[in-house]
């Protein structure tokens, strides 16, 4: 940090009416931003992600260079692999806190898949074994 103070956020109200979809990290998912990296200078980030009915995931070792990364599913269902507990499934309600820098892989997910991501910061690398 270079000592300046940080920004605060403002307020942020997302509509899903507003809300547009986008390509982003992967092709079988699409993702629709709630405006919080805006609202928070970058320093989080959350999206709604839907999956591409038709598309599938391919299941590839990685992790994410982030402090944070929550997701909570919305609707539908998905499974992950992670390196330290394995195999889940997570179905509408679920939540998983997936720690800083944990590999795992998504395995399967759900056509009506719709899930909420929050990450910190917004902005992150991914990384491949």
């Amino acid at each position: 940090m270079d000592g300046s103070p940080t920004p605060p956020a403002r307020t942020t109200v997302s509509h899903a009416r507003d809300r547009a979809f986008d390509t982003g990290l992967r092709a079988f998912f699409a993702y629709g931003d709630l405006g919080i990296r805006e609202a928070t200078g970058g320093r989080f980030g959350a999206h709604v992600i839907r999956a591409v009915p038709g598309t599938h995931a391919e299941p590839k070792w990685h992790w994410h260079e982030l402090d944070f990364q929550m997701v909570w599913v919305v609707k539908g269902w998905v499974r992950f692999e992670y390196e330290d507990i394995g195999e889940v499934l997570l179905q509408a309600g679920s939540s998983v806190l997936q720690p800083a820098r944990i590999r795992h892989r998504e395995i399967a997910h759900s056509d009506d898949l719709e899930l909420v991501e929050i990450t910190s910061p917004a902005e992150f690398a991914t990384h491949t074994p």
